[in-house]
């Protein structure tokens, strides 16, 4: 993991968060997950946030992100899911139907920290192993800039 600098700083901060649909509901398809990797890129350009992986087996969202010191990890958290939701929304409108309040996320989520090297490559472990099937799970990461 790279060093980052910042005004008067520099930093190494890696979080992994877990964004569950509400009710559990399988709306990840291929096509909202290539759209969410494209929203990720619009979120970096525009927040000091740097995504290294996004993966999802359906009916959750894994994202592992470095953010600045400036953001509390509750913030990062707020900002991925404001944002995801909002333009899933705009973009596929259908789904609201689907979700019977009209929230993408439920309530909450899941945020840690991750270590260089070894913790980072036991998450990704982690969440290529997630649901039932391996091979079903969708994996992107993000290459270096």
């Amino acid at each position: 993991m790279q060093v980052r600098h910042a005004s008067h700083c520099t930093y190494r901060i890696r979080y992994h968060i877990v964004l569950v649909i509400k009710y559990r509901k399988n709306l990840l398809t291929s096509e909202v997950f290539d759209f969410l990797k494209f929203i990720c890129r619009g979120i970096e350009q525009r927040y000091y946030l740097y995504f290294d992986a996004i993966g999802s087996d359906g009916d959750h969202l894994h994202i592992v992100v470095e953010g600045a010191p400036r953001y509390a990890p509750s913030r990062i958290l707020q900002i991925c899911k404001s944002i995801l939701a909002i333009q899933i929304f705009k973009q596929f409108p259908e789904l609201k139907e689907e979700l019977w309040g009209g929230e993408f996320w439920s309530d909450g989520g899941h945020i840690d920290t991750v270590g260089d090297g070894h913790g980072l490559e036991a998450v990704k472990k982690y969440v290529k192993n997630q649901g039932g099937d391996p091979a079903q799970l969708s994996l992107y990461q993000f290459a270096e800039a």
